[in-house]
């Protein structure tokens, strides 16, 4: 009713992060270009963490819009899942195709390492993004961390954004995952809130070597 009252040509405050309606200020411009920069660059792991409502899902969808159409893209919204669970997501949003039912973790790895180095032969790079990255587990941020090690002699198959809260930064501190990269890596992008601003507290990239 109001739309129409006030002449809006769609409704307003969607709860849905379209980048259309993103304000982009100094802080969510340069998160935006470490994104693309670590999206250019071969491979590994980049991280970009901030407080609900700063923007980070709609920054990285941001991204996709700026990033070669022949980029291959699968994006993860639920991150609760088990090993074999990320695995078949995986697949599921890369279109590959593997036996109902499977539960093997080395044959999913199989099918999606084929699936990688088919789309490199084409020229195609491939973006896994996961987004509220704090709620997964260790033993699936490990197996992320083995899929970074999908590669042919030149470059790796595969970029990961990981999206999260805060507390993402507390578990990569954690011991078992000692080998992921942590709040003292180099190997990170890291956006903090203040006042529902985007803070960087870098300005370099680097990639996790996997």
């Amino acid at each position: 009713m109001y739309k129409e009252f006030f002449g809006f040509v769609e409704m307003p405050f969607s709860i849905a992060p379209d980048p259309r309606y993103l304000y982009m200020s100094e802080q969510h411009r340069e998160a935006l270009a470490h994104l693309v920069y670590g999206f250019n660059s071969d491979g590994g792991f980049v991280l970009l963490t901030g407080e609900i409502g700063t923007g980070k899902t709609t920054v990285c969808r941001c991204l996709l819009e700026q990033i070669h159409e022949n980029s291959v893209i699968a994006f993860i919204i639920n991150p609760k899942l088990t090993v074999e669970e990320l695995l078949a997501t995986i697949c599921d949003e890369f279109g590959i195709k593997y036996p109902e039912g499977n539960t093997s973790i080395k044959l999913f790895v199989d099918f999606i390492n084929t699936f990688l180095l088919e789309a490199h032969a084409k020229g195609h790079k491939c973006l896994l993004i996961i987004d509220e990255a704090q709620n997964l587990s260790a033993d699936v941020l490990e197996q992320l961390r083995l899929l970074t090690n999908l590669e042919t002699n030149q470059h790796k198959l595969l970029q990961i954004i990981l999206l999260g809260q805060p507390e993402l930064r507390d578990k990569l501190s954690q011991p078992e995952l000692r080998s992921l990269p942590s709040e003292s890596s180099p190997a990170i992008i890291w956006v903090r809130c203040q006042k529902k601003m985007l803070l960087l507290t870098s300005h370099t990239v680097y990639l996790l070597p996997g």
